[in-house]
């Protein structure tokens, strides 16, 4: 094991790791990817040590869950209906990237675009062929995941995402049709993306259809990076809360408004 010399005299040990390509298989991953980006966002964390992961966004119309006991557990995503958005809600399997599921996470944090969301556009951007039948179906360049709306019956339709291997089902995603489209977009972007993702030693998954590179990382690179990533989500929600507090209140507006007649 190679030694860094730290600041002050300590030593740093390098760690191996992997980067893993194509990302859809990569395997789960470290669930504090999720958890500190919503926490620095301003979500309330109800989790229990030891226990379920679980996170209120701000205006406790979505959770956010992790079951690691139950089975198949995994994510579990629900949004109570509003009087723009209906109910929906959201299951991805435990073996799903967490670089994907943050994708979907990370984009209930920020507010939606003006432009109207097209979940296909980044598949298609990054070659992934679109089939269309009594399902739309788009398939990876490599041939082991989809993008699937499902149509089963009549007023019956979902939102199905997986991924395979040689061993068979590695992950899969399922959504209800009221899932915020801009939320689908934002996760078949992260699904697309091309970049490797990171594992430690011993955490890649036994597959040939895998490119593993191996790379040494120092324990204080990899908190830079993870402080890099939770600074942003803390920066955009200062933000919001600033542009917040300086809008008028309605009753404040209300009173100026008799004061002057």
């Amino acid at each position: 094991m190679k030694k860094h010399q730290a600041g002050r005299g300590s030593v740093e040990q390098v760690q191996q790791y992997y980067l893993v390509e194509p990302r859809h298989l990569a395997g789960g991953g470290d669930m504090r990817h999720v958890g500190e980006f919503l926490r620095a966002s301003g979500w309330t964390d109800r989790s229990k040590k030891g226990g379920l992961l679980v996170f209120d966004s701000p205006d406790r119309t979505v959770r956010v869950g992790y079951d690691p006991f139950t089975q198949p557990g995994g994510w579990t995503i629900r949004g109570t209906a509003t009087r723009q958005q209906e109910a929906w809600h959201a299951t991805l399997g435990r073996q799903t990237p967490v670089e994907i599921v943050a994708g979907f996470t990370d984009a209930l944090t920020r507010p939606r675009s003006a432009h109207a969301p097209n979940v296909w556009a980044p598949l298609q951007e990054r070659d992934w062929k679109t089939e269309r039948g009594r399902h739309f179906t788009a398939m990876s360049p490599d041939g082991n995941a989809f993008v699937q709306f499902h149509q089963a019956g009549a007023g019956e339709a979902f939102w199905w995402v997986g991924a395979r291997t040689e061993h068979g089902r590695a992950w899969d995603a399922h959504f209800t049709p009221g899932t915020p489209m801009h939320l689908l977009q934002s996760f078949s972007a992260a699904l697309a993306d091309p970049r490797p993702v990171m594992r430690p030693r011993g955490h890649a998954p036994p597959s040939d259809r895998i490119r593993t590179t191996s790379v040494s990382v120092l324990p204080s690179q990899l908190g830079a990076w993870q402080q890099a990533r939770i600074t942003v989500a803390r920066a955009a929600a200062w933000a919001r809360n600033s542009w917040a507090s300086s809008q008028p209140r309605p009753h404040a507006t209300a009173g100026s408004a008799r004061s002057r007649r």
